[in-house]
């Protein structure tokens, strides 16, 4: 696990649009670049910088495919909170080159919630799988709807949100957990492990904990966010807000090995 501590939450997303970008560019093979991706207040500001790159021709999209992890159940694409809303109106409406038909995401107002899970992953496999897959993390440790004690082996499938999940979210429904949808379809833990690279971003105070466990936690379904020590190609992108948490050997350790690194 590489663990990327920056200063601020803007250096931490400049960081990551940057690897994206260059893994983007770096991929030379017939078949398109496949890109996992999340919503949420994390990666605005990656999607920002992303949005920046492509429109300055410094990265193309062109010839990506791009899987969201999540979707609520029972929310229409044009309705402001559903994450196809999200997703067009912080990202892909500003590309200048994304192909809408490179786009995936899960179909909130499916008559078929399971057969739309099961199409997803076959999606995914018959794309050859993801190559890089970003996301974020609740306070909980929860990484897209898999809520502590799902199964660090899930796929994609149907999620029971928490009470938890439902009042952090409430803020965008006008602070009623009520009006948070209960269930939401979302990608497994199996599901992004099985990328080659996941890049997870934590900023914040709040996740400290969260990072701790991610970090320097047991690998445990209560924390779904440690399953992350289990892949070899796992990346923590956090600022120095979401540190709090983390012994002082682990902190100057992973300074230092990046440091080394970039010698």
């Amino acid at each position: 696990m590489r663990v990327i501590i920056q200063e601020n939450y803007d250096k931490m997303c400049k960081w990551a649009a940057d690897y994206i970008a260059a893994k983007i560019n770096a991929h030379h093979e017939t078949r398109p670049f496949v890109l996992g991706l999340p919503t949420g207040s994390s990666p605005i500001g990656v999607y920002r910088e992303l949005i920046r790159k492509n429109k300055a021709g410094e990265v193309s999209f062109s010839n990506v495919i791009t899987f969201n992890m999540d979707e609520y159940l029972g929310l229409p694409h044009e309705h402001d909170q559903s994450y196809w809303y999200f997703m067009h109106d912080n990202f892909f409406d500003h590309l200048v080159d994304m192909k809408p038909e490179n786009i995936n995401i899960l179909n909130g107002m499916t008559e078929d919630p399971e057969g739309e899970c099961a199409r997803y992953e076959e999606k995914i496999a018959a794309c050859g799988g993801i190559d890089l897959f970003m996301g974020g993390i609740g306070v909980d440790g929860h990484l897209a709807f898999n809520e502590p004690f799902t199964s660090l082996s899930s796929r994609t499938g149907i999620r029971a949100l928490t009470t938890d999940t439902r009042i952090v979210n409430s803020r965008f429904f006008g602070n009623d957990p009520e009006k948070v949808p209960a269930y939401a379809l979302s990608v497994g833990i199996g599901t992004v492990t099985d990328s080659k690279e996941v890049l997870v971003l934590i900023s914040g105070h709040n996740k400290a904990r969260a990072l701790a466990q991610t970090v320097e936690g047991n690998v445990s379904h209560k924390w779904t966010c440690s399953a992350l020590q289990m892949h070899n190609g796992a990346i923590i992108a956090c600022d120095e807000a979401a540190c709090g948490e983390l012994t002082v050997d682990t902190y100057k350790y992973f300074l230092d090995i990046e440091k080394a690194e970039r010698l």
